[in-house]
């Protein structure tokens, strides 16, 4: 049997003693890393959705583009409404998975425009993606849609009105997030400990 007891109780850190029956002491350490700025992840293209410019994605159209950024080390840039002008943020993660290309990425709140996002997706006023894009190849379907199969991925922007009407912001995460984990985990230790 051992028994364990927090030690420090911080919104960026949660440290646990154990004490175990034979008389040892391990002590344990979790660091979250917070960010003010927030982080936030969804789906910058959904594949087989007509978009408002009768064009659908193919499952595979990001793999080229994905693997050119990839051996480059370089992600294409976090726009605000596809101005080049307005940097607000960094992709973490981009990948092509069943449903589309799922991205996640942080704000620059150091930035106006970044800010101002991060403001706008907490209220839930905001949560629109959009991708820049060059087409490589395509092909007409029996509906006249282009169906885009290579693109070549230039930048992905945070919008009001996406031309794809599922290609959303679908989480939001802050510090405050965090701070809830460790009280979560605090409390769980609190009910084992009786």
């Amino acid at each position: 049997m051992s028994r364990l007891s927090v030690i420090t109780n911080a919104s960026d850190c949660l440290q646990l003693r154990e004490a175990t029956f034979n008389g040892a002491v391990r002590d344990y350490e979790t660091r979250f890393a917070v960010d003010d700025a927030g982080t936030f992840s969804g789906y910058a293209a959904v594949f087989g959705e007509a978009n408002s410019f009768n064009e659908i994605v193919k499952p595979g159209a990001f793999a080229r583009t994905l693997s050119d950024h990839q051996s480059r080390n370089i992600r294409p840039p976090m726009l605000w409404s596809h101005r080049t002008a307005e940097v607000i943020g960094v992709w973490d993660s981009l990948l092509e998975d069943s449903k589309g290309l799922a991205v996640s990425g942080r704000l620059v709140t150091a930035t106006t425009r970044g800010k101002e996002a991060h403001e706008l997706l907490k209220a839930g006023a905001l949560n629109g993606l959009s991708i820049g894009f060059n087409v490589r190849t395509q092909e007409r379907d029996a509906k006249g849609f282009r169906v885009l199969t290579d693109i070549d991925l230039a930048e992905i922007s945070l919008v009001a009105l996406p031309a794809a009407g599922n290609a959303r912001i679908t989480q939001v995460r802050s510090a405050a997030d965090l701070s809830a984990l460790t009280q979560a985990i605090t409390t769980a230790i609190a009910t084992l400990r009786g």
